[in-house]
């Protein structure tokens, strides 16, 4: 059964400049496990060599054998955390990507997804290029490789011009680590420093996992050279109005994490209050679907004076799918994952507060069930705007014709998962409570307005290297 929301993209993480470089980058990688949960690795520099080791699961479980990290020497390493974008969930695909090339070698860990990948791919193989994986990420190792440049800062660059879309990269040579964030600046990027030690990570939770002071923000289009000369940073492309994934603060990133200048717990909870303002509703408790729904719920209890539950408790020992044994019992659903507490529901007039709704399978499931608990009516709101159009910068999100919102009205909606309403927070009370300031967020999901246009538009059915489904 899989759980029907938007999927995670991935989280990438580095230290350069530590003993335990490859234990440290185990524990970030676990502070990140959020963001990827199909597949992770890790690539080490013990400044002659490059090591690797990468599977198919689970940080804790490629990573079980203490034995491993012997293979890992060195005092610089990068990791990366995996929920496939482009390219399909193949063991071949498995990140860090490491090769060899005629200047040494490099690793590569990505987060993002190259809207231009395809065109580029095609030019690359109609002059001689063979590829080994079926990810976006492969086309920046073949263009680093076949620049003349003479640094690794001049053949990053000089890669990364050909390329369009999203893209947080960490790339670690025998000598030197690089962090890159696209200029857009999609996806979130930071800087920490543990000692004499320097870590990047997709998010300060991370960071703060490790006792690692945060630095900074790494900025849309920076390029962070990290050597034993220290941190340098350049900027070589050419400048555009940054556009960070809203969608990062209603649902995928960490609520303790601090990205793009707020704290995300912060801001899910003035959702919640702003969703409030907007939905007045009388009703007993206020109830949030775990995890991504608390702050939100808190923030419109607070605000509506509702009393605050958990009616909805979550099995956390659940991996990202689960095998259902037999066809006879297949109607358990979304019960594997979430349970009412019925002596908290039963007579309630109940509001139950989710992060999105994409094609209502699961929102259905989850009214019917606290309705099963002995609720007298149940009201569903939604901390975010209606999801009407994928995403193609690093997020996993049906085509848009399995999208509900972009075919049905919220009256439609509301009969199909049998809520006695719903409501959802409407564009301009998500950006008023963001607290946007000068900063244009990516909100395509919602609008439909792509910061960054593919080369050539195509119907949505043919984009067969940016549909996942």
């Amino acid at each position: 059964m899989k759980f029907v929301r938007p999927e995670e993209e991935c989280g990438i993480f580095g230290v350069y400049n530590h003993p335990e470089a490859a234990n440290l980058t185990y524990l970030g990688l676990y502070a990140l496990q959020h963001r990827g949960q199909e597949s992770c690795g890790i690539v080490s520099s013990d400044g002659m060599y490059l090591h690797s080791h990468k599977s198919m699961g689970l940080v804790a479980d490629v990573f079980e054998d203490e034995e491993i990290f012997r293979t890992l020497p060195g005092k610089s390493a990068i990791g990366h955390v995996r929920y496939s974008t482009t390219g399909s969930s193949v063991s071949k695909n498995v990140q860090p990507i490491i090769v060899d090339y005629s200047r040494g070698s490099i690793a590569v860990a990505h987060n993002g997804n190259i809207v231009n990948a395809q065109m580029i791919k095609d030019e690359l193989e109609a002059w001689g290029s063979i590829f080994q994986t079926t990810m976006d990420t492969e086309i920046i190792v073949h263009l680093l490789a076949m620049s003349k440049a003479n640094s690794l800062l001049d053949r990053i660059t000089e890669a990364l011009v050909r390329v369009e879309g999203a893209y947080c990269l960490l790339f670690l040579s025998e000598t030197q680590m690089v962090a890159v964030r696209d200029p857009n600046g999609f996806r979130p990027l930071c800087l920490g420093k543990r000692g004499d030690s320097y870590v990047v990570a997709s998010e300060s939770c991370a960071l703060d996992l490790l006792e690692a002071q945060f630095v900074r923000e790494i900025e849309p289009g920076e390029v962070v050279v990290i050597d034993k000369d220290g941190v340098n940073s350049f900027f070589p492309f050419k400048k555009v109005n940054p556009t960070p994934c809203i969608f990062e603060f209603i649902y995928f990133a960490r609520p303790d994490s601090y990205i793009f200048g707020k704290n995300v717990y912060m801001v899910r909870k003035e959702l919640g209050r702003q969703l409030a303002r907007e939905n007045k509703i009388e009703a007993d408790i206020v109830i949030p679907v775990p995890d991504s729904g608390v702050p939100a719920a808190l923030g419109y209890a607070q605000e509506s004076g509702i009393r605050f539950e958990f009616g909805l408790m979550r099995n956390h020992y659940i991996g990202r799918t689960f095998i259902e044994p037999q066809q006879s019992i297949r109607h358990f659903g979304v019960k594997i994952k979430l349970n009412p507490v019925k002596d908290i529901i039963k007579g309630k007039r109940v509001i139950v507060i989710d992060d999105s709704i994409v094609r209502g399978t699961t929102s259905r499931k989850i009214v019917k069930m606290i309705r099963s608990a002995g609720a007298a009516e149940v009201h569903t709101l939604i901390s975010a705007p209606p999801t009407d159009y994928p995403c193609y910068y690093g997020i996993d999100t049906p085509t848009r014709k399995e999208l509900i919102s972009s075919s049905h009205t919220i009256e439609e909606i509301r009969k199909y998962v049998t809520a006695d309403s719903l409501g959802y927070l409407s564009v301009e009370g998500m950006m008023k409570a963001v607290g946007t300031g000068n900063t244009d967020f990516c909100r395509a999901c919602f609008s439909g307005d792509y910061p960054v246009e593919f080369p050539i538009r195509l119907p949505e059915a043919q984009l067969g290297l940016f549909n996942k489904e």
